[in-house]
């Protein structure tokens, strides 16, 4: 999906991700999540970015939090011409970004809208037609998604059954250590008390 708007919001939500909000016109705004990479990644992968965007920086330090994109930090105002994927949060949804650029001027912010309105007219407008071999291949592959993911929730299951049973056998053997010890100290109390005056 593409999306051109001026910035109203930018919010550091957590280390792993980061969100830009856009308000492109049509009266609601649009949510820009920026994914970020871990630390580990950040020293292996890409020394030049932050994020999974190539030309996208978070800059998060004690006091400090700020989102540049080419070296320019962005700031409420801005006009970014920014591509993603839909995706949804708590039943809202929002696109992951993939590749985001500032609009300098408004001739650019006009060639940008032109160019969504062609992208809508060529390619969204168009129906999408599913064969009914790729719709048979679709719905394996949900069916396995599906075996897949109750198989890893028995997994979890008996995982937490045999963890519970482990803590309760645990519990168990602990009381039995401790009753032992008390009778032993019941035992050598009353062997020192046996010749005491009382």
């Amino acid at each position: 999906m593409r999306v051109v708007g001026v910035v109203v919001a930018i919010d550091d939500i957590n280390v792993r991700y980061s969100a830009l909000t856009l308000d492109d016109g049509s009266g609601a705004t649009v949510e820009l999540k920026i994914v970020r990479n871990s630390p580990e990644e950040q020293g292996s992968k890409d020394p030049i970015s932050t994020t999974t965007i190539r030309n996208v920086n978070v800059i998060s330090q004690f006091g400090v939090f700020e989102i540049a994109v080419d070296n320019r930090n962005l700031d409420i105002g801005t006009v970014l011409k920014a591509k993603g994927t839909i995706s949804e949060f708590r039943g809202v949804k929002q696109l992951e970004l993939k590749r985001v650029q500032i609009v300098s001027s408004t001739d650019e912010e006009a060639q940008a809208w032109a160019e969504t309105a062609a992208f809508k007219s060529t390619v969204l407008s168009i129906p999408w037609r599913v064969t009914s071999a790729q719709h048979s291949e679709i719905q394996a592959k949900i069916k396995a998604d599906k075996k897949r993911a109750k198989e890893y929730d028995k997994r979890i299951r008996d995982y937490q059954a045999k963890r519970a049973e482990y803590e309760a056998k645990k519990a168990a053997h602990e009381r039995q250590k401790e009753l032992k010890r008390e009778v032993r100290r019941r035992k050598e109390e009353a062997m020192m008390n046996a010749g005491s005056l009382i």
